[in-house]
Order: C-alpha cells, then sequence, then structure tokens
C-alpha cells in the first residue's frame, strides 16, 4: 500500500514509537511521550501535522522513559522519571503522562514524589506546530515554511500560520500555566510524598468544543472515544476460544478494526474502515473493500458503508492528472488542502486497477448478507458503471484482460496491490514494462463478471445475467491458456506491454484461487509451488520466491509476508480442498502475531524460521493497519468454512479447524436483521437463534460461480413451457 505521489513506503519511524489513533487522526511519539519534529512525529488531524514538537521538561530535565503502555487503540500510559542532576541517585520524581487522540489530543499530566521532602518543579512543555502536510513527514522533505504568528490568551497558546492562501491554527489548553512564545510552564512544589496534575489539550483551530471533545475539563469520565468503542464493542460479535492465545489476537483484531472506522463527512451514518496508521488514515479504495469484506462475520455494515462512500466517489471525467475516469473506483482520498495541490485540485486520486473489480465483489459479497433488497438495487447503477469501466477503460486493447499504465510521470508506477516502483518483475528480476495485465486482476474481473451475473439473475435479468456468466467463462478459458507456465507448474504474476509472460513466482496467483479462476487440474501444482520452501518462509507465504532474481527478504514486495495476502491464499487453498496446507498458513501468520504483542503488521519480513526463531519486523510497516487487523478474522472464519447466503435462505459451515485451536463459541454474531451463536466443538458446527426461513447446512458453502450457476439453471427450467423435460 503506497500513498499516491509516492512509490516507496513511507519512512522508518525508529525503535519504540507509540502510535494512538483513532479515526483518522494519529499520533506519534517516543516512548517517554515526546513529539519530535526532527523525526516522523507528530499528531496528525486531516492529513496535516498540527503538533511538531511536544517535549516535556521538570527543570530543565527531559523524562527518561521507563514504560509506556497502550490502554485503548487510542490512549496510552507513559511512565518515565526526572533525571537527578547530580546523574547517580535515583529521582524521586515520577511523570505519568496519560495521551487520548480524538480531533487532537488530550493529555492528563501527574508528577509524583517519592521523597521525604517538598520538590521545586519548573515544568515545562515546549510546543512546535509546522502544519506539514502528512506526505511531507512520511517522506522526511518538509521544506515549506509558514508564516507563523504566537498568541498567548488566557490560559491557551494559539499558533496561527499561513502559506500561499491556506490559513492553519491550533491551539494549546493549559488551565493555570505561564505561557511564553514556545511553551506552556508550571512552577509548582510537590509535597513529600505528594502529587501534582494538570490537564492540557491540543486542538485546532477550528475544533470549537476545545476540551469537551474529549472529556469533562479535569479528564475523568468517559470520552466520545470510550463511548463510541463501548457501542462498537456492544454491537460486534463475543467470542471464547480453547486456545487463548488466539483468541487474544481476534479480540486485538476487533479492537483494531474499531478505531480504524471513520466517517464519511457527507453521510456521518455511513462508518468505513481507513486503510492504516500512521500514514494512510484514509479510505483507501482496495485496502477499505479488502479489510470490509475480510471483517464482515464481525459487521457486515462496514463494507455497505465502504461501498456506499466509494459509489458516491466514483469517477465521472477523464482526468489525466488524478487518473479519474468514467466509473472508475479511487484509490485514496486525502483531506489536507495542501493534499489536494498535488491532485490539481481534488482530494480523490484514481490510479488503482483493482479497486473497480473489487467493487463488484464486495457487492456481490454484501447481496448475501441479508441487507435490503433496495440498499442493494441502489448500488447497482453504480455496479453498471463499474462494468463500464472495466470493458472500456480497464481492458484498453480489447485483448479480454484488465491492465494498466499510469497517466501521468508523478501516479503510481505499478497500480495493483504490489503497487511499489520494483514490485511487478520478471524471474531474472527485470522490470515489467506497461501495460501490465496482473494475475490477481483477472481473477478481481472474474468474480465481477459472476457477481454483477448474479444480481441480475436475482433481479430476473436473465439476459443480462447469462452475457456476464459467459464473459466470465470466456476471460476463465483464455486466462488459463495465456498465464499458466506448463515448464514451470505456476502462472505468471501478469503479461507485459508485449504480451509477455512476467514469469516471476509470486504469491499473486493465490488470489485467483480464492476467485475459482485456476483450472482444476492446475491447482495441485499451484499449491505444491506456495507451500515449497522458496515460497513459504515458515511464517507465512512470501509475496515472491526465494529463488527469483529480484528476492530480497527485507523488501516491500519482493519477499515480504503480507497477513493479508496470506489470508486470501489460505482461503483460496481451501476452496481448492487442500485443507493442512491452509492450517499450516493460517498457524504461521498467527504465530508470528505473537511476537507483536497480539496485533499483526502491515507486513514483516521473509526470512526463513529456520533461519531465525522470531519474525523480522519490517521497518515501514502500518500498525494498526486495517487488511491486517482483518487477516485473523478472515483465517478463521476460512478453517471454520462458514458463509451465509441469505438471500437463498441458507447459512453453510463445515469446521476444519486444528485440534491446538480449541472448541469455539461465538455469540452475537450479526447475521441478517439478527444475531446468533456458533459452538465447535470437535470441529462439529451448532447454530442456535437462526432467522426465521433461515436453514443451517453442514458443508462448503456454494462460491459465486456457482450461485450463478445454480440461479441460470433455476431460470432456465422457470422458463421452459409445461411439459418439457
Amino acid at each position: 500500500m503506497v500513498g499516491w505521489n509516492a512509490d516507496t513506503a513511507a519512512g522508518p519511524l525508529g525503535a519504540g514509537t507509540v502510535t494512538l489513533v483513532e479515526g483518522s487522526s494519529f499520533c506519534i511519539s517516543l516512548p517517554n511521550g515526546d513529539i519530535h519534529a526532527d523525526r516522523p512525529h507528530g499528531l496528525f488531524v486531516r492529513d496535516a501535522r498540527i503538533l511538531s514538537g511536544w517535549s516535556f521538561t521538570c527543570n530543565g530535565q527531559p523524562l527518561e522513559a521507563l514504560t509506556a503502555e497502550m490502554k485503548e487503540p487510542y490512549r496510552a500510559l507513559f511512565v518515565g522519571r526526572v533525571p537527578k542532576s547530580d546523574g547517580y541517585a535515583d529521582s524521586p520524581l515520577i511523570v505519568e503522562r496519560v495521551r487520548e487522540v480524538g480531533a487532537g489530543i488530550q493529555e492528563q499530566v501527574l508528577v509524583r514524589n517519592y521523597s521525604t521532602k517538598p520538590v521545586e518543579c519548573r515544568i515545562a512543555l515546549k510546543v512546535e506546530a509546522d502544519f506539514a502536510d502528512l506526505f511531507e513527514v512520511k517522506e522526511a522533505r518538509v521544506q515549506r515554511r509558514w508564516d507563523e504568528t504566537r498568541e498567548a490568551d488566557g490560559g491557551a497558546l494559539i499558533i496561527r500560520a499561513r502559506w500561499q492562501d491556506v490559513l492553519r491554527s491550533m491551539i494549546v489548553q493549559a488551565p493555570g500555566a505561564d505561557i511564553t512564545q514556545d511553551a506552556v510552564m508550571f512552577r509548582v512544589s510537590v509535597p513529600a510524598h505528594g502529587q501534582w496534575s494538570t490537564v492540557l489539550t491540543v486542538v485546532p483551530g477550528t475544533e470549537e468544543a476545545g476540551s469537551a471533545s474529549f472529556v469533562h475539563p479535569d479528564g475523568e469520565g468517559l470520552s466520545p472515544r470510550d463511548l463510541r468503542r463501548r457501542e462498537w464493542v456492544a454491537k460486534i460479535p463475543v467470542l471464547q476460544m480453547g486456545n487463548r492465545s488466539i483468541e487474544r489476537i481476534l479480540r486485538r483484531s476487533y479492537d483494531d478494526l474499531g478505531a480504524l472506522r471513520i466517517e464519511d463527512p457527507d453521510h456521518p451514518e455511513r462508518v468505513v474502515v481507513a486503510a492504516g496508521a500512521p500514514w494512510f488514515m484514509t479510505l483507501f479504495g482496495r485496502d477499505s473493500l479488502w479489510a470490509s469484506v475480510m471483517a464482515m462475520p464481525v459487521d457486515p455494515s462496514l463494507a455497505l458503508g465502504t461501498l456506499q462512500t466509494l459509489a458516491d466517489r466514483q469517477g465521472t471525467v477523464v482526468d489525466p492528472v488524478s487518473e479519474e475516469e468514467p466509473g472508475k473506483i479511487l484509490h485514496e482520498v486525502r483531506l489536507d488542502v495542501t493534499s489536494e495541490l498535488s491532485l490539481g485540485g481534488k482530494t480523490n486520486y484514481y490510479g488503482s486497477i483493482d479497486a473497480t473489480p473489487l467493487f463488484l465483489m464486495v457487492l456481490g459479497a454484501v447481496s448475501r448478507w441479508g441487507f435490503a433488497a433496495d440498499t442493494i438495487a441502489a448500488l447497482l447503477p453504480h455496479a453498471d458503471r463499474a462494468l463500464d469501466w472495466i470493458l472500456n477503460y480497464g481492458d484498453r486493447d480489447g485483448d479480454g484482460f484488465v491492465e494498466y499504465q499510469r497517466l501521468n510521470n508523478q501516479g503510481l508506477v505499478n497500480q495493483g496491490w504490489k503497487d511499489s516502483w520494483d514490485g511487478i518483475n520478471f524471474a531474472d528480476g527485470t522490470l515489467a514494462e506497461p501495460p501490465i495485465a496482473l494475475c490477481e486482476v483477472q481473477a478481481y474481473v472474474y468474480v465481477a463478471y459472476l457477481s454483477r451475473a448474479w444480481l441480475a439473475y436475482d433481479a430476473g435479468d436473465i439476459t443480462f445475467g447469462n452475457e456476464l456468466a459467459d464473459r466470465a467463462a470466456r476471460l476463465k478459458k483464455q486466462f488459463n491458456e495465456q498465464f499458466w507456465i506448463p515448464e514451470r507448474g505456476y502462472y505468471a504474476i501478469a503479461l507485459d506491454g508485449k504480451k509477455r509472460q512476467v514469469d516471476a513466482c509470486a504469491s499473486n496467483m493465490g488470489h485467483c484461487l480464492l476467485q475459482g479462476l485456476i483450472d482444476e487440474d492446475k491447482a495441485p501444482q499451484v499449491a505444491e509451488r506456495l507451500m515449497s520452501p522458496e515460497m513459504f518462509s515458515g511464517w507465512g507465504v512470501r509475496t515472491l520466491a526465494s529463488d527469483m532474481g529480484a528476492y530480497n527478504p527485507a523488501s516491500y514486495h519482493n519477499g515480504s509476508v503480507w497477513p493479508h495476502d496470506n489470508a486470501i491464499v489460505a482461503a483460496g487453498l481451501l476452496r481448492y480442498g487442500f485443507v493442512a496446507e491452509a492450517q499450516r498458513i493460517t498457524t504461521g501468520i498467527l504465530d508470528a502475531a505473537e511476537y507483536s504483542d497480539g496485533r499483526l503488521p502491515e507486513l514483516f519480513c521473509g526470512f526463513s524460521r529456520d533461519q531465525l526463531a522470531a519474525p523480522v519486523p519490517y521497518p515501514t510497516a502500518c500498525s494498526p493497519q486495517a487488511w491486517a487487523a482483518a487477516a485473523p478474522i478472515q483465517l478463521v472464519t476460512s478453517l471454520m468454512r462458514y458463509d451465509p447466503v441469505i438471500s437463498v435462505g441458507g447459512v453453510w459451515m463445515d469446521p476444519v479447524l486444528p485440534t491446538s485451536y480449541g472448541d469455539l463459541h461465538i455469540s452475537n454474531a450479526p447475521l441478517g436483521s439478527g444475531r446468533i451463536a456458533i459452538d465447535i466443538t470437535d470441529c462439529i458446527p451448532t447454530v442456535k437463534g437462526l432467522p426465521d426461513g433461515i436453514a443451517f447446512h453442514r458443508g462448503q458453502r456454494p462460491w459465486m460461480s456457482e450461485l450463478v450457476e445454480q440461479a441460470d439453471l433455476r431460470r432456465k427450467h422457470i422458463a421452459k413451457p409445461t411439459g418439457s423435460p
């Protein structure tokens, strides 16, 4: 996942940084709580860094970090001590900082004195605000200088800035402080075995609610974030699992998805998932679609909200600057006005080849979960515009495959999920030249055709359904003829601009398994290759095999291990009956999560588990990240082989959970308009609370291709005249 104007990943945050996130706001700091402007730190609101420096000193001494503990994704406790000037004796002063992120930050500061005498303290917080755009910070290229004014107003420091015609401001509220031009200061005497406290807030100048947007002014009580989290917890499933480690990982996934939810500003009732912290706290077409569809067993409304929000921003014109085209689904949204300047005054960038077919895939999935018919019907015009884009813009040369080539020299070179500049290459390491037709994109187009065909049949439009089903069948035949490399036993990652097979062995073909694009007779060779020592690290399937020319275990897309990618590959293996292989991948990925406190990062390095006993972190990985947070949910759901198809009145389940996972109990699981309870004991499932008209089936679910085939057969049967055989 790469931002629109960069073909490299984010700059390293450094060891021990603490990231707090809530909605589209986030804060990055050192373990002692300080924020340094010369590092990729700061408080970011609407893609702008409104606080670039926040350094605490006591009697001129910076805090020595003791620990930092995440309480919730949006709140952390930092504990430090004030070093003694002589550098020898233990300090009696301990400082606790409880920080909460919202539309700004609130910080509760508590100084404890463990000595037998009062201590005079000169406490200062140095404040800096550069109002840098998120991309400037991420890429370490903050060069713009704003014209700045500072004003002390009672117990507040107000910083205002102008760059060209753009105005910014922020407010530090510090009741009882002495306010200077660059700091807020307190002179206090902390009694023996006593304490002193205060509450500070930092908000954008446009935030009129001030400290009320956080909690009560004294820092006590539930904040809006606490209430929002409580509402989230009340609506999601309650999980109990025999394997407590996996249970903890899944609960962490639930928490992170809750924190990554953002609201459509034009439709606050719609909630979508931001791609990931720290640099992608915004709506991404591909990432948000995948994360929300993986999270449907937890909250199906996330997928619906994502579809509705993307539909409202669907392309309408041809614009080479933003790469917008009629019917195209966007790649990312940016909220900061200085980001817009890079997009020709627009907030949306459309440089993604896969978001548009994925929109149709997710719509097909959502239609099976029991949403109201008129809700689905309202999205069908957008689905048809997406289909038009696939046929008229995606397949530019009319060869039946969807390919990409950026429309300007500042857009992304590669526009699939492996969107780094060097992410698509031949077996010898040579870079592929555009236009590039990725294998997994053809799989998404295949299921897009089937999804729209299913919806057409459901609405009684047999002709349109047949047309799309025929397109899907032709694409599958053509794909297996042109992408398969028989002498190597795997599929090309892509066709290049000269229609040559880009012959690197990569994980992308696992996506083709999930969508059913791969011929049955070729699947065993694909599974064998995916699980080979060159591809499977012991923790997960690598993005690129270790015997390829471009392989680098510490690269972004050329040998690393991505949890979401593995969740898709595992589900694809299960579809073709490779249960042991899917179990092995799932267990490896969940084992890896144990080394990062139960939270899977965006990716980790591809070093072999035989070589190194722990997964090696990738220095610039986002965490929390939406599709990484959703990956454990997808992995376990896949092994449950659980899938509702409310529109045909059934719930399917046929678990193949490893015995080491123990029994599984899920209550409050969403299904249609109701809630159900699921128990799995020794892989035997029972379901309680099914709505009227919904039957439970022990067995594997019908895939979209099977649903389309069944619907077509039913329509043909209905259309037969009386007396026909």
